[in-house]
């Protein structure tokens, strides 16, 4: 698979990537647990059939101590024990974000009060962004092609 695009030679593609990536750091640095933020990247991702997305996160979930199991696991979090109820809820919220036009009224109020028992209003707005953010990424990848594969551990660090 060939990219559409060479988003690594345009100026206006680095000036835009950087702002994404300077809103996704910030998310990093908030206090949403990064086991929960890589659950979140990798289930939107798989969801939007984003393979750079996905050969990322799993990555770098991997290197920071996440199991193959709950790693193979995401897709079908819901007939797993391998998940947190806090997990479980980030989750649900991540794939009704996702697939927001699949849904009227968007995300659920069960689903946003089942994270609210889990989250504090910062890890809420943290995670909610980070769905938004990571949604934004997968739409660019996946309409350029950028294909997946290729990343090495803290290639964009």
């Amino acid at each position: 698979m060939d990219a559409r695009l060479n988003l690594f030679g345009s100026p206006l593609a680095g000036t835009f990537l950087k702002h994404l990536v300077s809103a996704g750091k910030a998310l990093s640095d908030s206090a949403l647990p990064l086991e929960v933020q890589e659950l979140v990247k990798i289930r939107a991702s798989q969801i939007n059939g984003c393979g750079l997305c996905l050969d990322i996160h799993t990555k770098e979930a991997a290197a920071a101590g996440e199991s193959a199991l709950r790693l193979n696991m995401i897709a079908a979090w819901r007939e797993t024990t391998v998940f947190t109820e806090a997990e479980r809820a980030a989750l649900e919220i991540t794939e009704q974000g996702t697939r927001i036009a699949d849904a009227a009224g968007g995300v659920s109020d069960e689903a946003w009060e089942a994270a609210a028992r889990h989250y504090d209003q910062d890890q809420l707005l943290a995670l909610v962004s980070l769905i938004a953010v990571i949604n934004s990424f997968n739409r660019l990848n996946v309409i350029l092609r950028q294909p997946g594969g290729d990343y090495r551990v803290g290639q964009f660090a």
